[in-house]
């Protein structure tokens, strides 16, 4: 599709990266302080929480030993996560494209009397010296609010030392295929799954505000073989009992019969 559907700003149209770029950092500079005050309870102030589901890094234990390691979260947001693998006593720096989400971070610091190195980039181009990092990761940031989502796994894989892990969270691709919506008319399908036009909201002007892009499962996995680094496990999160918060689209109805979140660990080979 070509145009938005029925003319309300809203549906699938191409978005290059000049444009996705533009218009997700507005995005998120404009929404932070709301974004925070809606779900900041739920993500917590120092918690890795890897989708709507609720899970945790505590819980599921991705990303491996932290202790001493040196850390990197893309797209951080208001670096929650990064804060969690803090005070697992590893070495972080958390990044996001968006000022308004890392003043955001910025001010939970001020809160916590515990600061966390923040830095404003693209995670299509981070400011970081080949092998850097032991560990990179990213829940929910910067994976599906890019054009080319290829040039992040690259870009991890180039900022990992060898042996390093790269594990990041995002919409589950079989979502694309139903609307979004957290009841039950949000079980049936309704447009192909393998349409990677991407979402775009538009302003009155016609310029978009807004911009999501879709892969499939095997569009994922061959960004990542093609970055040089190696899928470990792909992890479905089933819908817990405990979580009764409808999200969006993510909800208790939807969450226990199609899986929401996809988190994919991936491994920088060894030279040895």
């Amino acid at each position: 599709m070509d145009s938005l559907m029925d003319g309300f700003g809203v549906g699938r149209r191409t978005a290059g990266t000049g444009e996705t770029r533009t218009a997700n950092r507005s995005w998120w500079d404009e929404e932070a302080v709301a974004y925070y005050a809606e779900h900041g309870d739920f993500l917590g102030d120092s918690e890795l929480v890897w989708g709507p589901e609720g899970l945790t890094e505590s819980e599921l234990g991705l990303l491996g030993p932290l202790a001493g390691r040196d850390v990197l979260e893309i797209g951080a947001g208001a670096a929650q996560g990064g804060r969690y693998v803090a005070a697992q006593h590893a070495r972080v720096v958390a990044t996001d494209l968006s000022a308004g989400m890392l003043r955001q971070g910025a001010l939970i610091d001020e809160r916590s009397g515990r600061r966390l190195p923040l830095a404003q980039c693209d995670a299509m181009a981070l400011p970081f010296a080949d092998a850097s990092f032991d560990v990179a990761f990213t829940a929910y940031g910067a994976v599906p609010f890019v054009a080319d989502s290829g040039a992040i796994m690259r870009e991890a894989a180039r900022v990992l030392r060898p042996g390093g892990r790269f594990v990041f969270s995002t919409t589950h691709p079989i979502r694309w295929a139903f609307p979004d919506a957290p009841g039950p008319e949000g079980l049936v399908a309704d447009r192909s799954y393998f349409d990677r036009t991407p979402y775009v909201e538009e302003g009155d002007d016609g310029t978009a505000t807004y911009v999501e892009h879709h892969r499939t499962l095997g569009d994922r996995i061959r960004e990542i073989a093609a970055s040089g680094l190696s899928l470990v496990d792909l992890v479905e999160p089933e819908w817990p009992d405990r979580n009764a918060q409808v999200w969006g689209g993510w909800s208790p109805t939807r969450g226990r019969v199609i899986p929401g979140t996809a988190i994919f660990v991936a491994r920088k080979p060894r030279h040895d």
